[in-house]
C-alpha cells in the first residue's frame, strides 16, 4: 500500500508539473500556429497581392536579409528606439517621482501635464523636424517627448504609494539617502518603473516607425513606406514581422528576466 501510495503521489507531482510547465507553452504554440492556419486560408482564398501567403512574406524577408537591408535597417530603428526610451525613462521618472512627492508641484504642472498626454504624436514629429532639422537629435527627441507624460503619470502613483511608515523606519534606523534610495524607495517604485518600460518599449517603436516614415532615409519605418509606393505588401508584412519578433524577443529575453530579478525579494503567490 505505501508503494502504490507513493507511485500515486509521484505520478501527481509530474502531472502537476506538467501541466504547470508545458500546458501554456503548448496551448502559445497551437494559438501560433492556428493564427498561422486562417492567415494562409485566408490569403489562398483571396489569391491577391493585397494578401500574401506566408511563403511570399517568407520569400521578402529572405530576399532583403541576404542583400543586408534588412539588419541595417533593424539597426538603425533600434538604435533610436534604444535611445530614445532611455532618455524618456530617466526623465519622466525623475519627473514623475518629484511630483508625486510634492503636492503643490503636482497641482502646478498637473494642466502642463495634461497638454503634452494629449497632443497628437504626428504635431510633435512635425514640429520637431520643422525647428531642429532632419537629423537623428530631432527624431530621437520626438520619440521620447513623445513616451515622456506616460512615464511621468505612471511613477507619480508610484511615488504617491509610498508607504510613510518605511520612510519612518528608515529615519529610525539612520539610513542615508542612499541607503534609504536603494533599499526602501526604489523595491515600492519598482512595479511601476517595470509598467512604464513594457508600455514605453510597446509605444515607442510604434512612434519610431512614424518618425522614420516622415523624415529619416533609413529605418524600419522608411522601409514600409518605401514599399507601400511599389505596393509590395509581402515586403511591408516582412518588415513588420520581423521587428516585431526582434521587439518580442527583447521583452522576453530581456525585460522579463531583469523584472523577476528586481523582484525576487517579494513573495512568490501559490
Amino acid at each position: 500500500m505505501a508503494v502504490e501510495a507513493q507511485a500515486t503521489e509521484a505520478e501527481s507531482r509530474l502531472h502537476r508539473l506538467a501541466s504547470r510547465g508545458w500546458a501554456p507553452k503548448a496551448l502559445t504554440l497551437v494559438s501560433l500556429l492556428g493564427l498561422l492556419a486562417i492567415w494562409w486560408i485566408a490569403a489562398v482564398i483571396a489569391d491577391s497581392r493585397v494578401l500574401p501567403a506566408p511563403p511570399a512574406v517568407l520569400d521578402a524577408l529572405h530576399r532583403d536579409a541576404v542583400t543586408g537591408e534588412l539588419w541595417f535597417n533593424l539597426a538603425m530603428t533600434l538604435m533610436r528606439v534604444f535611445f530614445a526610451f532611455v532618455t524618456a525613462m530617466v526623465i519622466g521618472s525623475a519627473i514623475g517621482i518629484a511630483l508625486g512627492m510634492s503636492a503643490s508641484a503636482n497641482r502646478f504642472f498637473d494642466p502642463w501635464l495634461i497638454l503634452f498626454l494629449n497632443i497628437p504624436a504626428l504635431v510633435v514629429i512635425v514640429l520637431a523636424y520643422i525647428w531642429f532639422g532632419l537629423n537623428e537629435v530631432a527624431a530621437i527627441g520626438a520619440i521620447a517627448v513623445n513616451k515622456i507624460p506616460n512615464v511621468v503619470v505612471t511613477m507619480r502613483e508610484g511615488a504617491r504609494a509610498l508607504d510613510p511608515q518605511l520612510a519612518e523606519m528608515a529615519k529610525v534606523y539612520r539610513f542615508g539617502r542612499a541607503k534609504t534610495l536603494r533599499h526602501v524607495i526604489l523595491p515600492q517604485l519598482q512595479p511601476y518603473f517595470a509598467a512604464a518600460s513594457r508600455s514605453g518599449l510597446a509605444l515607442i517603436w510604434k512612434i519610431a516607425l512614424v518618425v522614420e516614415l516622415l523624415g529619416r532615409s533609413n529605418g524600419v519605418g522608411f522601409q514600409i513606406h518605401l514599399y507601400f509606393q511599389l505596393f509590395d505588401v509581402a515586403a511591408i508584412l516582412a518588415y513588420t514581422l520581423a521587428f516585431v519578433v526582434v521587439m518580442l524577443l527583447i521583452e522576453f529575453l530581456l525585460v522579463q528576466p531583469l523584472e523577476a530579478r528586481s523582484t525576487r525579494w517579494r513573495p512568490k503567490r501559490a
